[in-house]
């Protein structure tokens, strides 16, 4: 069955078992009228275009909760202009069910482990990122899975424990509206001839990820473990040396790993790591899927004065097998280097009561030289109207680097949003 379709009738079931007894349920209905609009300032987009968005959204959040079920539903539409086409999308839709000692949530929910900045170790779950370099508001990083939680909470521990039956990828910038680096590419040549597999819907295939945490001391410490797939997708060419067909897909991935964040010297320090086990290719000889990584990062936050933070982290991923990696690298390839890192600085400042903001966050690789900067602005008007302006700054590094190849699409952007 379609997703779409799937979705129908399950909410139709949902909705049918609520309201029989809508006499007693505590039922909400709430949204928003948001605008998007984010503008190129280095060069046009690849199809000639300026915006790299610009879009009305709609919004509506149904929540019903009658004791022990909660039901809540998050649906955004909205008008491309870029694209020039309607569209819509379930963002969320769930049930909860809570017993004593217990609970459980079935449906498209959007899920957050890991105590990271931007960067995800633990946090192995679906990301936006065309959302996110095109100035949409943070929120639209994460995106929903198809999936079933349930916490389990004896006293010593608790545990959440997912399963995600449904494969969703990342989704990384539209190649018409962003320049990215393409190894696929020769003087303005590109193989259009590219299939995307994604993993089929089987038990084979389900995703599950485990969390187990505490308070240790006045630090909340995790454990994770993930068994499924990269989100990002490997190309598989037909010819190493003269392709003419493309293949993506999503090679298999378990991830262990832990982390811990609590008060420490006057502020909140975060560490966190994880062991990448790249399944498909555990030797390290198959060029086209990324090898095992040792990713770690340790992070701290601070209250300067009042109304003032300041976070600092560091970020690293470190590759293993890298011999095999380097020997068996296609000529003409990039290479990449062993140890891969990140400086970040997110500086936030509140004025006029906390009606204004002012936040500056950036990124910085030491060992590719290429760097992030976002800046922002946001301004409520009202406790239902409000305002940001910031941009998106690429650049450094080299022309397949992680900033570097996005050096062509600064832009800047705008949102506004009237809630109800």
């Amino acid at each position: 069955m379609h997703n779409h379709a799937r979705y129908i009738v399950f909410f139709i079931l949902v909705l049918h078992c609520i309201a029989a007894s809508a006499y007693a349920a505590d039922i909400s209905l709430h949204g928003f009228l948001q605008g998007n609009y984010a503008a190129g300032v280095a060069a046009s987009n690849p199809d000639g275009g300026n915006f790299k968005s610009a879009e009305e959204r709609l919004q509506l959040k149904l929540d019903a909760a009658k004791d022990p079920l909660h039901l809540l539903i998050k649906a955004d539409g909205w008008y491309d202009h870029v694209g020039k086409k309607w569209d819509s999308e379930l963002r969320e839709g769930y049930i909860d069910y809570t017993a004593n000692a217990w609970d459980m949530r079935i449906g498209r929910q959007v899920i957050t482990w890991g105590v990271g900045d931007l960067v995800f170790i633990n946090d192995v779950f679906p990301k936006d990122y065309e959302a996110f370099f095109s100035g949409r508001p943070l929120e639209y990083l994460k995106k929903g899975a198809d999936s079933a939680k349930i916490g389990i909470y004896p006293g010593f521990a608790s545990f959440e424990f997912v399963l995600i039956p449904y494969f969703t990828p990342n989704h990384f910038p539209d190649s018409q509206r962003f320049w990215m680096f393409d190894p696929f590419s020769e003087n303005g040549s590109v193989i259009t001839d590219r299939n995307k597999e994604k993993p089929a819907a089987s038990l084979e295939n389900t995703e599950i990820a485990l969390r187990a945490y505490r308070d240790i001391a006045g630090f909340d410490a995790s454990l994770y473990y993930y068994r499924g797939f990269l989100r990002q997708p490997s190309i598989m060419p037909d010819n190493l040396m003269m392709p003419t067909k493309l293949t993506l897909f999503y090679p298999r991935l378990s991830v262990y790993g832990a982390s811990l964040q609590g008060k420490a010297l006057d502020g909140v320090l975060s560490l966190e790591a994880g062991y990448y086990d790249s399944r498909q290719d555990r030797q390290g000889t198959d060029p086209m899927i990324p090898n095992g990584q040792t990713r770690f990062l340790a992070g701290y936050q601070r209250q300067l004065w009042e109304d003032f933070t300041i976070g600092v982290q560091y970020y690293a991923e470190y590759m293993h097998d890298y011999t095999a990696y380097k020997r068996n690298l296609p000529p003409g390839f990039p290479q990449e280097k062993r140890l891969h890192d990140l400086v970040s600085i997110r500086l936030t400042q509140f004025l006029l009561h906390q009606t204004l903001r002012l936040s500056w966050f950036s990124s910085w690789s030491p060992s590719d030289s290429d760097y992030l900067l976002n800046p922002e602005i946001k301004y409520n008007f009202s406790d239902h109207v409000w305002a940001a302006l910031g941009g998106m700054v690429f650049g450094g590094g080299r022309l397949w680097s992680q900033f570097g190849q996005l050096d062509r699409n600064d832009n800047v952007y705008m949102q506004v949003r009237y809630e109800f």
